[in-house]
């Protein structure tokens, strides 16, 4: 959709229930997070960071700082030496987990049609 569309109505994507979905979950690899997460159950940082590859400490802090402001994960700090994070779902983070797997089997049913259509060669 259009932001001009929202600007008709005077209401910003942001403050609509879809946009603030998309807020929440966007990000190239905030899903991932929380797929893993889903996956793992407890997972600390570096488990995550080696699972995900390619991200980088600062990306991967400042993706679970959001995704903890936004309630959908939880962060447990143990007090030993050396210093021990563990983080988790919460309940409202478990919520959005059917949410992606719509997301993941619409791709897997629709991957394969744009798969073909790209490597069949034009009919004139």
């Amino acid at each position: 959709m259009s932001d001009w569309i929202y600007e008709l109505t005077g209401i910003h994507q942001k403050d609509t229930s879809f946009g603030y979905t998309l807020s929440v979950i966007s990000g190239k690899f905030k899903m991932s997070i929380l797929y893993w997460l889903s996956e793992k159950k407890v997972m600390r940082f570096n488990e995550l960071q080696r699972g995900m590859g390619t991200i980088s400490f600062k990306t991967l802090s400042l993706m679970l700082k959001e995704l903890e402001a936004d309630g959908l994960i939880s962060r447990e700090e143990f007090p030993q030496i050396p210093p021990k994070v563990e983080y988790t779902l919460t309940e409202r983070g478990r919520s959005i987990i059917p949410v992606l797997d719509m997301m993941c089997k619409w791709g897997e049913e629709n991957i394969v049609s744009d798969i073909k259509s790209e490597t069949e060669p034009l009919q004139i």
